[in-house]
């Protein structure tokens, strides 16, 4: 089985950072990519950030100059550094790792359970 856990959301106010982390665990053959998800109330789930094991990027119009994805490939985990947060980055924050387990022969996408983000004064 694969586990994917996030931390780090919270409470901030506008023009705060925040800092959130993920780690897939358990029977992983490899992980391709890794990225963050978020879905606000009343939207659907939007990609806000994407980084793959060779250390390609990509991230909603919204977040870019404000947000950095990274990732420690040796330890399967994924970072997304939140700068100038604004209310409208209000929402639960979802990673995702595409991960072929040790058990199959292809890729397959998992999902952490996810971590709210508040930005509010």
């Amino acid at each position: 089985q694969v586990q994917v856990v996030e931390s780090g959301g919270g409470l901030v106010q506008p023009g705060g950072s925040l800092r959130l982390s993920c780690a897939a665990s358990g029977s992983i053959y490899s992980v391709t990519s890794m990225g963050w998800y978020r879905q606000a109330p009343g939207n659907q789930r939007e990609l806000v950030a994407r980084i793959t094991s060779g250390g390609s990027t990509n991230y909603a119009d919204s977040v870019k100059g404000r947000f950095t994805i990274s990732r420690d490939n040796a330890k399967n985990t994924v970072f997304l550094q939140m700068n100038s947060l604004k209310p409208e980055d209000t929402g639960v924050y979802y990673c995702k790792a595409v991960v072929t387990p040790t058990t199959a022969d292809w890729a397959s996408p998992y999902w952490g359970q996810g971590t709210q983000v508040t930005v509010s004064s």
